[in-house]
């Protein structure tokens, strides 16, 4: 007999249900409803209506179970007194008339006194300038002084400067002092200013009346060196070197007239003196190249300035000079109008032999020397006109004709390039022209066919000169230049001073 086990049964639907608690219960009745729906959506709906409801009771509860509100309980402040009313007041911010200093400053009280007329400062401190073409006098003037005390401070510092000789661009210190009544300008009290680099000059009122103090500047003259390598670019390396731009252009001009600048070499060594002042307070002047030195190897260049006969140009250390260029043309028109040789006078109407060349210029244009020399004539010449005629070295001579004015008078000397005339038609001429006319050993030659260059040399006295300067200028050291002889109030490395 089988005893097989029952199946078992699942229980049926109705006891699971059964199971639920009472909150389980309710919140599976209202699990499909939306206690807080979004008011912002579907606008009039029940659910809308439902969420409405909702937020009115919440907040309705909220306020019935706030705890209300009651004033604080406090003791009332007494009275401030007047005095201490008028002390708030001052301590008080005012308006924000004054920025940031708005707080620091305190507010008028009843103490505060309007004045019927305000007061002058005693003194008052100003700046004056001295422009380009300005008088010293004017300047005083336009800061406030009264023009007699300007033209008796000018009187005074004439008598130690040149006011000619004081800078465009002078900066001058001035004080005014008080003065009896505002109809009246201010009294001068002090003048301070730098008048030359080596002094300055102070005008103070002593008892009553100005006097002038000159206060000396000490001032070392010692000349600067600057030695470098060329390199790529002569120029770009001295002025790295810390050459002076107007000292560079002066020095590469100078080696120009002994070689040529394209054959400096990138190892080449350049070697500038220049004048240098600098003064106690500290300020530094620099003046004139006075030494234009290359070394290139083997072979050296070294040039100094000096002056002979008034003209100063660049010398050698032997003492020769630079050669100078072929005769300058007499005048600035190159217009050719008739050359040298048989023409048919236009005047006379015949062939004759024409000695010179002309030159068609404009009336009053002026005529220069063609070189070197000395004025063997000047004046009336026949069918020359207004005529001059100099002398030059090693028998040559020049002559110029027809002018309308002459410059110079026989025995003067000339150089190169001075006006010695004016362009005009005097003598036997068709118009405005000059007649240029040149000789060699008296006779007359094509102006043409000569070009010449003179040299200068030094001997003597200049030669022993000369050469005293350099060595000195040779012992200064590049960069910390060493005292030279030089006369006082005067660069000693300027050798601008002829023999």
């Amino acid at each position: 007999m089988d005893h097989a086990l029952p199946a078992p049964v699942a229980p049926a639907f109705g006891r699971k249900i059964a199971r639920l608690t009472p909150w389980q219960r309710l919140e599976a009745a209202f699990i499909d409803v939306d206690l807080v729906p979004d008011l912002g959506a579907r606008v009039g709906s029940r659910e809308w209506f439902r969420g409405l409801v909702t937020c009115t009771i919440l907040c309705a509860s909220a306020i019935y179970m706030s705890p209300g509100f009651a004033p604080l309980n406090a003791v009332s402040p007494p009275a401030m007194p007047e005095a201490q009313w008028d002390e708030a007041r001052a301590q008080a911010i005012s308006p924000l008339a004054l920025g940031g200093d708005t707080g620091r400053r305190m507010a008028a009280t009843d103490a505060v006194v309007p004045l019927t007329d305000i007061p002058e400062r005693p003194t008052m401190e100003l700046v004056a300038t001295l422009g380009q073409g300005d008088g010293f006098a004017r300047v005083l003037t336009r800061a406030g002084v009264a023009e007699a005390e300007a033209s008796r401070v000018a009187e005074l510092v004439s008598g130690a400067v040149a006011l000619g000789d004081i800078r465009p661009g002078t900066r001058m210190d001035v004080t005014l002092g008080r003065r009896a009544n505002r109809s009246q300008a201010r009294p001068l009290d002090l003048l301070a200013f730098r008048a030359r680099f080596d002094l300055r000059l102070e005008v103070t009122r002593v008892n009553g009346a100005l006097a002038l103090t000159r206060i000396p500047i000490a001032v070392d003259h010692t000349p600067l060196r600057i030695q470098g390598v060329a390199g790529s670019s002569l120029y770009r390396s001295a002025r790295a070197a810390g050459a002076p731009a107007k000292a560079v252009e002066t020095y590469i001009k100078a080696l120009a007239g002994k070689m040529s600048i394209g054959d400096v070499g990138a190892n080449d060594r350049f070697d500038i003196i220049v004048e240098q002042a600098r003064a106690e307070t500290g300020e530094v002047e620099t003046g004139d190249l006075l030494y234009a030195g290359l070394d290139r190897g083997k072979r050296q260049v070294r040039l100094m300035q000096w002056s002979v006969d008034g003209r100063t140009e660049w010398f050698e250390a032997s003492g020769v000079g630079q050669k100078r260029g072929a005769m300058a043309q007499p005048v600035s028109s190159s217009r050719v109008t008739s050359g040298f040789g048989m023409r048919r006078h236009p005047l006379l109407g015949y062939s004759r032999f024409h000695k010179g060349m002309d030159f068609g210029s404009p009336y009053g244009a002026p005529i220069y020397a063609a070189t070197d020399g000395i004025v063997a004539f000047a004046g009336r010449h026949g069918g020359h006109g207004n005529f001059v005629k100099l002398s030059h070295a090693g028998g040559i001579g020049t002559a110029y004709a027809h002018m309308s004015r002459i410059a110079v008078s026989a025995g003067a000397r000339v150089r190169q390039g001075q006006v010695i005339g004016y362009v005009g038609s005097t003598g036997l001429s068709t118009g405005p022209h000059l007649h240029y006319e040149l000789y060699k050993n008296g006779v007359a030659i094509n102006p043409r066919s000569i070009s010449f260059t003179t040299t200068s040399l030094l001997s003597g006295s200049d030669l022993a000169n000369f050469k005293a300067k350099l060595n000195g200028l040779m012992s200064v050291r590049a960069g910390t230049p060493a005292p030279m002889a030089g006369r006082s109030g005067s660069p000693a490395g300027a050798v601008k001073a002829s023999r």
